[in-house]
């Protein structure tokens, strides 16, 4: 049984890899996802070798940790002190890792609050090499990516309000695109129950899905609830879907931080951090509410658009130039389906908005069938283009002697179809409809189809 929702405290500890094209301390590739050979992006810095000293750190990094501390209303300081935190792992060629957290440093933001729940802190770091402990493989390629850790008070009650909240999270920094998306955030989850502030609490170590996160914490309370809290750390094998002992909780002694000696203190302008607030976009939320009240869009059109930031900004420069009700479902259903049928994102693809208002002028004043505009469509992807010079030909027929031809051809061809529907198989006469329009090359006006095709069926 789990205990009230009232006794339980959950805090996390969340990171995420920067969008950044370099690594944090030196100018090797960042590549966030596993490489198909190991070891190859990698250079005497972020591998360890001895005498090597880190290059200043990534300015493109330390922009991204602003606007994350902006965007989740942070309080961002306007200096930052690299430390050293030691431990000794295969992972860690340097016997330490660089990192702007710790007894001795600032964080780069705290004292937040994103969506009700507390931001301690947010720091940035550099990440391990990823080591295999089975065969004691080392893949540097990981080593010195910069890592944002947001730290948040433990004012979770539940697994299912950290699941939504953690969304919430991914979707509004991706506005910013400030955090690979596709390389997954990890989470260090505490968890405590029955217990005053302070008290023991149990960390599951780098659990890396949402999923697994809620799994965790449930399995974790139930088992607190039945032997207690000692403060340790622990691991989620999600196979058997329970939290296994991996040793007792550290200390921040235990990680002898002290200030990186061959890096500078990171200083800021107050114009600097000014200019990055202004910059940012609306919140996923802002824009929720702004499609509802100012483009009159159902909530649930309103939702797809406002989880897509590149979606949303294309829906709203064509909304500029055609009503918004005309153009929400051939951005919402039929732009979507194109996209996702070649297994891309918007931002994957080069379709530019007055390609797109065309398509959608051309439907609206009748110049083409809805079909035809979605046959141009799909060849949208990867680049648009424009369709003046090919109106001629995709112009929509309405000319009942021409239409009457096409459904004399389908009648010919497709005669056993003719004999179900006048058997009263209604079917058939959608299927005889599809005939006549693959034959006019979706050009033929489906009213008029319809209309001519039961004047000759009767």
């Amino acid at each position: 049984m789990i205990m009230k929702e009232k006794n339980v405290r959950i805090g996390l500890e969340i990171h995420g890899y920067l969008q950044t094209q370099e690594k944090l301390f030196c100018r090797c590739k960042a590549e966030r996802h596993e490489a198909k050979t190991p070891n190859t992006n990698i250079c005497p810095i972020c591998t360890g070798q001895p005498g090597c000293k880190p290059m200043l750190p990534n300015s493109e990094a330390i922009k991204k940790i602003i606007q994350i501390g902006l965007m989740l209303n942070c309080k961002v300081n306007n200096q930052f002190t690299w430390q050293r935190k030691h431990y000794d792992w295969p992972d860690l060629p340097k016997g330490f890792q660089t990192t702007i957290s710790g007894a001795y440093s600032i964080p780069c933001a705290e004292k937040g609050n994103f969506e009700g729940i507390g931001i301690t802190e947010i720091h940035l770091e550099e990440d391990p090499a990823s080591w295999n402990p089975e065969t004691g493989c080392i893949d540097y390629n990981r080593s010195g990516l910069p890592l944002v850790e947001i730290v948040t008070e433990p004012d979770f009650k539940s697994a299912e309000q950290v699941s939504s909240w953690l969304k919430k999270l991914i979707l509004t920094l991706s506005y910013i695109k400030a955090v690979d998306k596709n390389a997954g955030l990890k989470a260090d989850v505490n968890i405590s129950i029955n217990q005053k502030v302070g008290g023991n609490r149990v960390e599951v170590k780098n659990i890396s899905s949402i999923e697994d996160i809620k799994a965790a914490i449930n399995f974790e309370i139930a088992r607190q609830e039945k032997q207690g809290t000692l403060r340790e750390t622990r691991r989620f094998d999600s196979r058997k879907q329970e939290t296994l002992k991996m040793r007792s909780k550290e200390q921040a002694e235990d990680y002898r931080f002290i200030p990186e000696p061959d890096l500078p203190i990171v200083k800021l302008e107050k114009n600097r951090i000014e200019k990055l607030k202004n910059e940012l976009p609306e919140t996923p939320q802002a824009k929720l509410e702004k499609l509802i009240k100012k483009h009159k869009i159902d909530k649930k059109s309103a939702e797809i658009l406002s989880n897509n930031f590149e979606l949303v900004g294309f829906f709203e420069k064509i909304s500029e130039k055609i009503s918004p009700e005309f153009a929400l479902s051939w951005v919402t259903i039929e732009l979507l389906r194109v996209l996702n049928y070649n297994k891309k994102t918007l931002e994957e693809v080069e379709i530019q908005p007055e390609h797109f208002l065309e398509l959608l002028e051309a439907v609206k004043q009748k110049k083409i069938t809805e079909l035809k505009a979605k046959q141009i469509l799909n060849s949208f992807v990867p680049k648009s283009h424009s369709i003046k010079d090919k109106l001629k030909s995709s112009e929509r027929i309405t000319n009942e002697k021409e239409i009457e031809k096409f459904c004399l051809q389908v009648i010919t061809k497709n005669k056993q179809a003719v004999e179900d529907f006048k058997s009263g198989k209604q079917e058939s006469m959608n299927f005889l409809l599809g005939e006549i329009m693959k034959i006019s090359n979706r050009r033929a006006d489906f009213q008029v189809c319809k209309k001519v095709l039961l004047k000759l069926l009767k």
